[in-house]
């Protein structure tokens, strides 16, 4: 080879490589029209290229060719082939001080090379604190948290979260509060639900197993939850209890005739075909097997469920469930397990309009199973057809009805590659990366039994199935408190793409040894999951949830972001819920004990972020948590000066009704149609104009609108009665008129029949009613005991602009959503009243559904008018939670 070749080489192998790439496309060239003139030895010659190329044998044979192509380079380089100064780009990467200096700490402390593992715990305490705590978040155990040293839990996702996202310690957990900044970026998180796929680890969620007959689980539940199966339609429980879709319900505490409620709950039952059937998921049923909801449940078959509890009332609720389960053995001698499944259960929420394409291209399902309840719903295993596969159930979202329970066993994510980004792709879409390069060969070889020593632990270490032996027994995700198999570890996975990657290119035969697993627990390549339909009760699909061992947490998040999924935080799902309509819990619950526990903790984070700040810059002070017993005030002196004597506890006369002791909430709330509808009951011989929705009712809300037989009872009689009931709230959206932004907190006032003419008259704008600003800071007075009261203007300017309260906002707008829209809770005689004088005032044509009221934020003295909308005259229950 000549000199100048050889300097070519060495001092620009840009140029190098692009003379290879040519001489080898001309030499395949060559090598095509040789074979085109000899059609004889064309079956002979191999078009694969050879293994290894020398590259001086190569260049001396290709002489001539490199002659003109290195003529034509020196040209276009004028014979200069040094790199170009100005495009040179070098860093202080190459004398990394910082670097060093940890590298020569790591090995005066013996841990060079061993970032990934503790040493011996007599040097524990000698590690770097970083380094262990690095250790420790790296594992993956097969259940439980990984905690700090006050006890508070990390997410299985804590890393990638800390890394991204503003942290909050929250129910016991490190939580992602939301995305760094000023908490805004609303407008940008609401287009990505709109237009694309939302993720939020839910692992806080836990879940209590209840198992026993179905007889005495049915009795359990009517004991602390409302409603409970049993009080739905009978289609409703049948398809509930047959694990067809999960059941929303709110939970309440044990013992007491108007127990307080603890939180929303969800409840899933394990499907009675697959309870009976043996473990073994390659079983496929036929058609007399299990006929779908018609099969006949007998009281005494063994029945498992699941209740999940928010984590900031798992412990109130777990006890609750126990002392029921505890009681209901005491009086019928059957045994009931109630265990806890804390640190064994995931929980990923998937939400957006494109989220069930993102499943599709995530989830691949491995097990051909026809055991789906839901789809035994709408016809029965005998009219099936017989092709009919788990797969085929991630195809047609639409015919998944509402709240359905989807159980599969899926691959690996981690394993699958999108069809657009594989070479060789299969038509699915979806290909396990070893078992269609390098596994098939693997898989024949050891049925011929022509597969060496090494390749066999290699293919027993990484938990690989031959096809001709089938598939191995794998759990379901009900039996994950006798243990699943985790996951392949990262390490393992990407040795194997390194050496499928080698074999593509025809790099090399040999294969590199395969990392040991840290445990000795045998890892499996497909998860069993269950995925659950979520929409906002009035049939709008929100997204799914996923649910999974703790331990494949790490395996699925990831692909679920890499694949276009925008991962969100405590703060953005509180955004989410408010656009769809749905309450979010705590926030959206004032009378469970967790919505105080949420208060007072925001109380004391404001309280420290005002002493930070100058008194002269320090906002105007106002409550956290709002002065819910100012209601009262407005019954007994507003305007219907009704005598408010409410009921002890202990008088409360019906067990729907549900009281909150101390001065947390004085009232219950209204949560199903069924209990407002008593509560109105009780109101014998006067109108209050509210009209709770019924299915299948005889009266329409439109000819209970135009009803004038009810004309004038809200004004007569009403003034004088006793009003000796407990306050009874109900929740309402609130649109503004015209104008206005409602903030959280914001109290919704009753407004006089003139005040409603200063927005809706054409000709009026003077910019509507206004209170003195002096009076904005006495409207409600903070006591000596910290807590707030209503306090009674004195002036008489200040009396004609005060408005009395009926309730407040719990959820404020979201800035950039289109709908805005807020939610409070109004107490419902307040509203009932309202409603029968602005009814009374107009004409019937002129009516409407909504009810006006008064908004007004606490720091602000204008008020501002909107339209309320009660919940319950639009639909049956308001048991629904984000």
């Amino acid at each position: 080879m000549p000199e100048e070749w050889s300097s070519v080489i060495r001092k620009d192998r840009e140029a190098t490589l692009i003379l290879l790439i040519i001489l080898c496309s001309g030499a395949e060239g060559n090598s095509i029209s040789s074979m085109a003139t000899d059609g004889r030895k064309r079956s002979q010659v191999s078009s694969a290229p050879p293994r290894k190329i020398s590259v001086e044998k190569f260049a001396e044979a290709r002489a001539s060719e490199l002659e003109a192509l290195h003529t034509i380079v020196s040209e276009r380089l004028n014979k200069d082939f040094r790199s170009q100064r100005s495009k040179r780009r070098r860093t202080t990467a190459h004398d990394n001080q910082a670097t060093k200096r940890r590298s020569r700490k790591k090995q005066r402390h013996g841990v060079a090379g061993q970032s990934d593992a503790l040493p011996a715990e007599k040097d524990d305490k000698n590690v770097p604190r970083r380094i262990r705590r690095r250790a420790e978040l790296k594992k993956n155990l097969e259940e439980g948290f990984c905690t700090s040293g006050d006890g508070t839990k990390r997410l299985r996702t804590h890393v990638w979260h800390a890394k991204r996202f503003t942290m909050t310690k929250l129910w016991g957990y490190y939580l992602p509060l939301g995305l760094h900044g000023r908490g805004r970026g609303s407008r940008a998180v609401l287009k990505w639900f709109k237009d694309g796929v939302l993720a939020h680890d839910a692992s806080y969620h836990v879940a209590v197993q209840l198992e026993g007959t179905e007889e005495c689980l049915l009795s359990v539940l009517r004991m602390v939850l409302v409603p409970s199966p049993s009080a739905r339609s009978e289609d409703a429980a049948r398809s509930i209890i047959a694990g067809a879709i999960y059941d929303n319900a709110m939970l309440h505490e044990f013992g007491a005739p108007c127990s307080t409620p603890i939180a929303p709950v969800t409840c899933m039952w394990r499907s009675s075909c697959q309870q009976n059937k043996d473990n073994d998921a390659s079983v496929v049923y036929d058609g007399g097997a299990c006929n779908g909801l018609e099969v006949t449940v007998r009281s005494s078959t063994l029945r498992q469920l699941w209740v999940w509890i928010h984590a900031s009332a798992f412990t109130a609720g777990y006890d609750a469930l126990k002392l029921a389960c505890q009681k209901k053995m005491e009086e019928s001698s059957r045994m009931i397990c109630c265990i806890s499944l804390e640190g064994q259960l995931a929980k990923l929420e998937v939400m957006g309009s494109k989220s069930f394409q993102l499943l599709q291209r995530t989830l691949c399902p491995v097990t051909r199973s026809n055991n789906h309840a839901w789809a035994l719903n709408r016809h029965s295993l005998a009219e099936a057809p017989d092709d009919f596969k788990s797969d085929t159930v991630l195809e047609n979202e639409v015919d998944i009805p509402s709240h359905a329970v989807l159980s599969l066993r899926v691959k690996d994510p981690r394993m699958l590659v999108e069809k657009q980004k594989t070479a060789n792709a299969p038509e699915s879409g979806c290909a396990s990366i070893l078992g269609n390069v390098q596994g098939t060969e693997d898989r024949e070889n050891a049925v011929n039994g022509n597969i060496s020593d090494k390749k066999k632990e290699r293919l027993s270490l990484m938990g690989s199935e031959l096809e001709g032996t089938g598939m191995l027994t794998e759990k379901s995700l009900w039996d994950v408190n006798s243990g699943v198999s985790p996951p392949v570890e990262d390490m393992v996975i990407c040795q194997e793409r390194y050496d499928q990657n080698k074999k593509f290119f025809c790099l090399d035969e040999s294969y590199s040894e395969v990392p040991s697993t840290s445990t000795n627990l045998q890892c499996s390549r497909s998860c069993p999951v269950l995925l659950l339909k979520n929409d906002d009760g009035r049939g709008l699909h929100i997204g799914w949830s996923v649910i999974l061992p703790l331990s494949w947490v790490r395996a699925f998040w990831v692909p679920l972001v890499s694949k276009g999924a925008h991962a969100i935080g405590v703060r953005e799902k509180h955004w989410i819920s408010c656009d769809v309509g749905l309450p979010y819990f705590p926030s959206d619950f004032p009378d469970c004990n967790a919505y105080l526990c949420l208060k007072e903790t925001e109380t004391a984070a404001s309280n420290v972020r005002e002493k930070l700040r100058p008194p002269a810059q320090r906002p105007l002070r106002v409550p956290t948590l709002p002065p819910w017993k100012s209601i009262q005030d407005s019954l007994r002196e507003g305007p219907t000066k009704m005598s408010s004597n409410s009921l002890s506890n202990s008088e409360c006369e019906s067990s729907v009704v549900t009281v909150c002791p101390g001065d947390l909430f004085d009232g219950f709330m209204a949560r199903t149609s069924f209990s407002l509808a008593n509560f109105l009951n009780k109101f014998q011989g006067f109108s209050l104009r509210l009209c709770p929705h019924v299915t299948n009712k005889p009266i329409s809300f439109t000819s209970f609108m135009r009803d004038e037989s009810k004309a004038g009872q809200s004004q007569n009689g009403m003034t004088n009665f006793s009003y000796n009931h407990k306050l009874c709230f109900v929740r309402v959206f609130l649109h503004a008129y015209k104008e206005g932004f409602f903030e959280e907190g914001a109290v919704v006032c009753a407004p006089q029949v003139t005040d409603i003419s200063l927005w809706t008259r054409s000709e009026s704008s003077d910019g509507g009613l206004q209170v003195p600003q002096s009076a904005v800071a006495s409207y409600l007075k903070e006591q000596s005991s910290g807590k707030w009261e209503l306090q009674l203007p004195e002036d008489s300017i200040s009396r004609q602009s005060y408005r009395w309260p009926i309730g407040f906002v719990t959820t404020g707008f979201v800035r950039g959503s289109k709908k805005t829209v807020a939610q409070a809770f109004c107490e419902a005689v307040l509203l009932a009243q309202i409603r029968g004088q602005q009814w009374d005032m107009m004409p019937v044509r002129r009516r409407r559904k909504e009810i006006y009221v008064l908004v007004r934020n606490l720091r602000s003295s204008a008020y501002r008018l909107a339209l309320a909308t009660i919940v319950l005259e639009d639909q049956e229950e308001d048991v629904g939670f984000f």
